[in-house]
């Protein structure tokens, strides 16, 4: 796999669970593949090309996973940094409802949000694009060397990404049977590896767990491996922990 979309190959869609969210929720790899079509579908309505950088809420959840990976089968590298997104002129900026109020797109930048309706006429309703879209991948001619994420310490492309998933996968024995739960912020290129793109890529399990509680009061292992900040390897349930500061990605 050279970059990130050979993820989302229609003949990896099964019944196998690839995403739980915080809320337990369950999603196959069809569901997951088919709403990361639409995602790239929406993405590309307001605006989204290759080469030009789509903003999103860094917080683990459904819509931000989806944005991500439509915007990578789109070419469009993700910025996990709104305020950032929005300073730097991102072409698409996708918050949290709660937020529309305290988020002012400049000239040319679309701002969508999800979870609920927004008040403004003129913001996009993430989910009523989203369940509507066309289940179907727009073409791309993106390449390993081409940004996937805009990191504060610079860009990271699709090879370096999936190279990066790639040794996590050999180094701790990962494989269709393994859950790997994000207990960190999806703004750093390390978590995404580990944690999306590792499981993915061999047919595993991701496991977003709620990023505000680092592990703190969440007595009940959710999978095998936890991803978590460098301070917060003890404080997880699950039987392995893997920090940030282990990932390197190039």
């Amino acid at each position: 796999m050279d970059v990130v979309g050979d993820l989302l190959a229609r003949d990896r869609r099964s019944r196998d669970i690839a995403l739980v969210t915080a809320d337990g929720r369950e999603r196959t790899y069809r569901d997951l593949i088919t709403n990361a079509y639409k995602a790239a579908n929406v993405l590309r309505y307001l605006g989204a090309r290759e080469g030009s950088t789509v903003a999103v809420e860094p917080t683990p959840g459904l819509h931000t996973t989806l944005a991500f990976l439509g915007a990578a089968g789109l070419g469009a590298p993700v910025r996990f940094d709104p305020v950032a997104g929005i300073e730097q002129g991102d072409r698409v900026v996708l918050v949290a409802v709660a937020d529309e109020s305290t988020t002012e797109p400049a000239p040319g930048t679309n701002l969508a949000t999800f979870g609920g309706p927004p008040n403004r006429p003129e913001t996009t309703h993430w989910e009523q694009e989203l369940w509507s879209e066309n289940p179907g991948m727009p073409p791309s001619t993106v390449g390993p060397a081409d940004p996937l994420v805009r990191g504060a310490d610079g860009d990271v492309s699709h090879g370096g990404a999936l190279d990066a998933a790639a040794t996590v996968v050999d180094e701790y024995g990962v494989d269709s049977e393994t859950r790997i739960v994000l207990r960190t912020s999806l703004a750093d290129p390390r978590a995404l590896s580990a944690a999306v793109l590792a499981p993915l890529s061999v047919g595993g399990t991701t496991v977003l767990a709620d990023a505000k509680s680092d592990g703190h009061g969440d007595d009940s292992a959710r999978g095998d491996l936890a991803v978590v900040a460098d301070d917060t390897t003890d404080a997880v349930p699950e039987p392995k922990t893997m920090a940030l500061s282990e990932i390197v990605v190039r």
